[in-house]
């Protein structure tokens, strides 16, 4: 099955990429290699605003961090010139949670993204990966995710 037959059988239609909210691009390509820069986590076109482990649930968290995987294969697509099966690798993804100081399952919360990833790019989608719990994120959104990716 293709990525996009995978991805329509999951009901997912990617988004345009957006305009970034300050002074940086979407995605950088330096040779075989696109940086996609970070993502945060938007509801209802606004960022999902909130703090794990205060305001919102684990569960929450991990719905927020596949949302926002599914932004980053839209603007991952874009720098793919419309075309994902260019995609050799996901090589790393970095998950930032935003969360109180005790909170512990920032690596939770980023299998939201990992695992859709997986599930839609298969082997290729199996990625390094760094979470961590910050005190902060842009605009108070609660995860923001990053990714390196080896394309053809």
């Amino acid at each position: 099955m293709s990525i996009y037959e995978k991805l329509k059988a999951l009901n997912i239609e990617l988004p345009a990429v957006a305009i970034p909210a300050a002074a940086y691009v979407p995605f950088v390509q330096t040779g075989n290699t696109v940086f996609v820069s970070g993502h945060i986590a938007k509801k209802d076109g606004k960022a999902w605003v909130g703090k794990l482990g205060q305001t919102m649930s684990t569960a929450e968290g991990k719905d927020a961090a596949r949302a926002i995987a599914i932004d980053l294969m839209g603007t991952l697509q874009n720098a793919c010139d419309g075309d994902l099966s260019r995609v050799r690798r996901i090589v790393k993804a970095m998950c930032l949670v935003n969360a109180t100081a005790d909170f512990t399952e920032a690596h939770l919360v980023a299998n939201g993204a990992s695992e859709l990833i997986n599930e839609v790019f298969g082997e290729q989608g199996r990625h390094a990966r760094s979470a961590f719990a910050v005190a902060q994120i842009p605009m108070g959104a609660c995860v923001e995710i990053e990714l390196v990716v080896e394309v053809a």
